[in-house]
């Protein structure tokens, strides 16, 4: 994983330098900017700047949540269980699906950081479902509310399929059902239950 990761970091680091040259998804995001929910207000004269470091932001979260995943996986004993996950996160910027179109421009890694995001919340949102504890400790939920956004509909709204389609997938292969899952849920239960009342 963490070889992936170090290309992911590079990947991303390129496509910073390439768009500091270029201003391509500047350009993209500030055409988006007037066309925003109205649950998203932003300044008028600050917009595409606001949204532009929101984008790098969040895609520069994706490495940086795989691997605290990682490692809270590996010290409750369930990251063999949660790397298929990881794999498939760490996958759509290594080698992106077809949907994404040019790899390696900046607005292409939006793309690709919001399919590694909202497969990790959908996973989790299963996990809450599954056991009633997160898996992992972020919640993406707004951050991918205004992702999709940024990206906009009908390609959101594609890409959204795309990820409900991984996690079908991966839910049916790989359940939460193993026996260091157990023993994970059952440590956190006991945990939560000798904390008390807050």
């Amino acid at each position: 994983m963490n070889k992936k990761l170090i290309q992911i970091r590079h990947l991303i680091q390129s496509a910073t330098q390439l768009e500091g040259a270029s201003a391509h998804l500047s350009r993209v995001l500030s055409k988006r900017a007037s066309q925003l929910h109205d649950a998203i207000k932003l300044p008028t004269h600050e917009a595409e700047l606001l949204l532009a470091d929101f984008a790098v932001r969040y895609i520069g979260q994706v490495p940086e949540f795989i691997e605290a995943i990682s490692e809270i996986t590996q010290e409750a004993g369930i990251y063999d269980g949660i790397l298929p996950l990881l794999n498939i996160a760490s996958d759509y910027f290594l080698t992106p699906p077809e949907i994404i179109g040019e790899h390696g421009q900046l607005e292409a890694l939006l793309y690709e950081a919001y399919l590694a995001h909202r497969l990790l919340e959908e996973v989790n949102d299963r996990f809450i479902g599954y056991c009633g504890i997160p898996l992992a400790p972020m919640d993406m939920t707004r951050a991918n509310v205004i992702a999709h956004e940024l990206i906009g509909e009908p390609f959101a709204n594609e890409l959204d399929q795309a990820v409900l389609f991984s996690a079908e997938l991966l839910l049916n292969q790989y359940s939460f059902a193993g026996e260091s899952f157990q023993h994970y849920i059952a440590a956190v239960g006991r945990r939560s239950s000798n904390a008390g009342p807050a």
